[in-house]
């Protein structure tokens, strides 16, 4: 299990008899000798303080060990410099990838997160959704490929800036981040055709969803019509991702016929690779395989998967700089950036 590891917190420890009360701005002012107006412009950066006055109150605020609450200043500013990262899962790799580059990027521009994920069994995704607005968040970033018709109307009659990343916007009212998924699943079929396989087996999420029926599927019905064959859906696998499916898609695959497939998930693509291994196929001489994350899955598997390389940290970084952007009100030409994968190839196609 790969464990993602956010920023270092250097916490200090400060132990409090019970006669002690909360240090406040008020003691602060005293012991200063300043308003309190100029205690909040010093711990909010502001640049209009004597340097002679910012000096003295930072050495009071030292020495009382003052720690401003953070609510509070978000209640000065109207802004709680905290956003929202709504994910699927958090033991998904793929996600974990993306909240990295999302995490470095929040805290270059001094930004808390507060991480929740919808499979956390806890309350519906419209209570989730509406959690994180109470908590007073200055914006939001989604990441899943399914996002449900009452989750999508309380996002749009939300007034939070709010980005997809690596996810589909059904209506194409936010600002999102991905790449371009109909291009990058035609090539990987081509690459299987090229391979010499005419009988290809596509197995994916939710045709529900609009990255499967919008556009991976599209881009596999793209690459078969380009070759001059023909498209069945009973070579179109619908299935959820984890292991298990895995292996009972790879029962399915076999009886179709079909001698590669390309499998939207690489937990999914395992369970595939982990069946027909287990059913004594040849990998790749007798089947292909291409999968559509690299994660680090791809690298463990035996053989390794040959995978669409999405540059998952980019996307998450990305991201957040667009919902940066959007937060502070400033002007974003595109509102849908497409970024360049690749293709790796590993031991599970011929090529």
């Amino acid at each position: 299990m790969k464990r993602i590891v956010f920023r270092k917190v250097q916490i200090e420890v400060i132990v409090m008899n019970k006669n002690d009360k909360e240090i406040t701005i008020t003691d602060v002012a005293r012991q200063a000798g300043v308003s309190m107006a100029t205690v909040s412009r010093v711990v909010n950066g502001n640049n209009n303080v004597k340097e002679t006055t910012r000096k003295k109150v930072m050495e009071v605020i030292d020495k009382l060990h003052y720690r401003p609450n953070a609510v509070a200043r978000g209640l000065a500013s109207k802004k709680s410099t905290t956003i929202g990262v709504i994910l699927p899962s958090m033991t998904d790799l793929l996600y974990a990838n993306l909240a990295k580059g999302i995490d470095d990027v929040a805290s270059m521009y001094k930004y808390n997160i507060i991480l929740t994920s919808l499979k956390n069994g806890i309350g519906s995704e419209q209570q989730l959704f509406n959690d994180l607005l109470a908590k007073q968040v200055d914006g939001i970033i989604y990441m899943g490929e399914d996002v449900s018709a009452s989750l999508y109307k309380e996002m749009s009659n939300s007034r939070v800036p709010i980005v997809f990343a690596s996810a589909i916007d059904p209506e194409n009212k936010f600002a999102s981040v991905n790449i371009d998924y109909v291009t990058a699943v035609r090539d990987v079929i081509k690459l299987l055709i090229d391979s010499g396989n005419t009988k290809i087996a596509m197995v994916t999420g939710n045709l529900d969803s609009p990255i499967n029926s919008k556009f991976r599927l599209k881009g596999y019905q793209q690459a078969l019509e380009q070759a001059g064959l023909k498209y069945s859906s009973a070579n179109v696998f619908e299935t959820v991702y984890n292991l298990t499916a895995g292996a009972a898609a790879w029962d399915a695959i076999q009886d179709s016929g079909a001698t590669a497939a390309y499998v939207a998930n690489d937990l999914l693509a395992a369970g595939v690779l982990n069946a027909a291994l287990d059913a004594g196929v040849r990998i790749p001489e007798d089947f292909e395989l291409i999968t559509g994350s690299n994660t680090i899955l791809c690298d463990v598997t035996r053989p390794k998967m040959t995978s669409i390389a999405q540059p998952l940290y980019d996307i998450g970084a990305v991201s957040m700089r667009m919902l940066t952007k959007l937060m502070n009100d400033e002007n974003i030409q595109d509102k849908t950036i497409l970024l360049p994968y690749s293709l790796i190839k590993r031991g599970t196609t011929r090529n």
